[in-house]
């Protein structure tokens, strides 16, 4: 990932990314070009991370809402503030609008595993 979209993902300003890497705080490869690029394991080192239960190890989050349609994602479209994600489950397609800055949180890509959670009229997205 580009220092940009790290310093996205870990709510930090872009100029304080760069200090980190030319200080050697955070490891990047390069790229012929000479620019640098972040593996998502460094960017994971400084994630907030739940202690403890077993599904916390494993990145899941427990939820009590049962209306849960696991499936792939198609499709991943960022506009603004918005992001709609297509779900494919059981051959049907399901779409939901969530915030841009959830999608990239969570780092949603066309073909990861995800789950749409339904309740009422909103559907929620959750990574698997």
């Amino acid at each position: 990932m580009t220092p940009r979209q790290a310093a996205r993902t870990l709510g930090i300003s872009y100029p304080t990314v760069k200090l980190w890497i030319y200080k050697g705080k955070l490891r990047t490869v390069k790229t012929a070009g000479g620019h640098h690029r972040i593996p998502e394991t460094e960017i994971e080192r400084y994630l907030p991370r739940a202690e403890g239960t077993p599904a916390a190890k494993r990145g899941l989050r427990r939820i009590s809402g049962r209306n849960q349609l696991a499936g792939h994602i198609v499709d991943v479209r960022v506009s603004g503030l918005l992001a709609q994600v297509t779900l494919s489950i059981g051959g049907q397609q399901i779409t939901s609008v969530i915030t841009s800055d959830a999608a990239r949180d969570m780092r949603l890509a066309p073909g990861q595993r995800a789950a749409a959670l339904i309740k009422s009229t909103e559907v929620m997205i959750i990574r698997l």
